[in-house]
């Protein structure tokens, strides 16, 4: 025998359910988005090109500088660490890369001192600031596939820190 009141409440059910599976997965999209912007606020890298090209960064919530850029064209991810003296790249990235492995030698670091490889990188690019030819190390005992954006790209920059924002630029004449 056919009972319409069955189906109906079939059909009830199997909406309710299908509202919370739709408010579930939009409540993890928005968290999801959240928690990223607030590890990573500088995911969309805006800039300024020009002859003066800036960069500004949000520092995230564990106090660092966070930024998408690109090694020889490809993109990476950096950490930005006025303390370490080269851009220093994990060796599995620097492979997939193609680095080539130069001279090795000792750096000290925050976890000791280390064995790495000098290289260098055919282009830096962070925002609007792009440079050529900068100095960098293989340090085989990086585990992330996070770049150290060191001295050797940001010594030629001007930075400006205050209230939780850096600035980089490209000095005028440059």
């Amino acid at each position: 025998m056919y009972d319409p009141d069955r189906n109906r409440r079939r059909m009830g059910r199997l909406m309710t359910h299908l509202t919370w599976v739709a408010i579930l997965a939009m409540l993890t999209l928005f968290f999801n988005n959240y928690i990223e912007s607030r590890d990573n606020p500088n995911a969309d890298l805006a800039y300024l090109n020009g002859k003066n090209a800036e960069v500004v960064l949000e520092r995230n919530r564990a106090g660092h500088y966070l930024a998408p850029g690109r090694i020889n064209g490809e993109r990476v991810q950096f950490l930005l660490d006025t303390g370490a003296t080269t851009v220093s790249v994990p060796a599995t990235l620097a492979e997939e890369l193609g680095l080539e492995r130069g001279r090795a030698m000792q750096s000290m670091t925050a976890n000791g001192v280390v064995r790495v490889y000098r290289t260098t990188l055919d282009s830096v690019t962070l925002g609007g600031i792009h440079m050529n030819n900068v100095s960098a190390t293989i340090n085989p005992g990086m585990h992330e596939d996070l770049v150290l954006l060191g001295m050797s790209f940001m010594q030629h920059l001007e930075m400006t820190q205050r209230d939780g924002t850096l600035t980089l630029r490209v000095p005028a004449g440059r």
